[in-house]
């Protein structure tokens, strides 16, 4: 059981948290102010200063927190079980109503870089949590029967990466199945998932559709045939 004063710890980083989040919906990450959180949770500056030593690790906080939700929520969203291909529509459609959700969080993580601040290592775990989802049901589609080895040396780097990672958060090894090519298309099938998501959120799609909806699951079915989930 945590002590009295870790219970404290724990609240008042949640408020500082809180806080940041307004500030984030209200003045965006670049404008983000320790003084202006310290007043909306009603503590003095130099307490919060205790928490949080800058703006920079309140930033790194925050999208480590982010980068959690989304990956709860993807994990939650994927019937595990199912055929990869309904996997793959769970997870794609869950990423989808979690940026229309929150949409300053999904603007923090995967928008227009903050001027000045560069994230440090901590944030690597935390947001390849997302992505390990979708390796999770391409792993599940392939297991039995690898793809052809086709080596592609500009993703050799990205599948040690993912291949690493994979056996981090899970304590299993999928090098036998990750090759680099599928690697390649499931890099590739994510950034495009991404980038459809992003082109709704940040207005590129007036003028294209009326109905974003249907324009995204027409976008997500052809990535999975893409990736060989159709058929498994």
């Amino acid at each position: 059981m945590p002590t009295p004063r870790e219970t404290a710890r724990t609240e008042t980083m949640a408020a500082i948290l809180g806080a940041a989040r307004t500030q984030l919906a209200d003045i965006g990450p670049a404008a983000l102010s320790l003084r202006a959180v310290a007043r909306e949770i009603g503590m003095v500056s130099s307490a919060v200063y205790r928490y949080v030593a800058s703006r920079d690790e309140l930033l790194t906080a925050l999208i480590v927190q982010c980068y959690d939700e989304l990956g709860a929520a993807l994990e939650d969203a994927d019937p595990q079980g199912g055929k990869p291909v309904d996997r793959w529509v769970a997870v794609c459609d869950a990423l989808r109503s979690w940026a229309a959700a929150h949409p300053h969080e999904y603007a923090l993580l995967y928008g227009s870089p903050v001027p000045g601040y560069r994230a440090p290592q901590t944030t690597v775990g935390p947001a390849t949590r997302p992505t390990l989802v979708v390796v999770s049901i391409v792993v599940d589609a392939h297991r039995s029967s690898p793809p052809v080895r086709i080596e592609h040396d500009i993703y050799s780097a990205a599948r040690d990466f993912v291949v690493e990672h994979y056996r981090q958060a899970t304590g299993e090894d999928v090098g036998g199945v990750m090759t680099t090519d599928l690697v390649a298309r499931t890099l590739s099938a994510w950034i495009t998932v991404f980038g459809a998501v992003s082109f709704e959120r940040f207005g590129h799609l007036v003028g294209v559709t009326e109905d974003t909806g249907a324009f995204y699951a027409d976008i997500v079915r052809n990535l999975a045939a893409t990736l060989d989930l159709s058929g498994r």
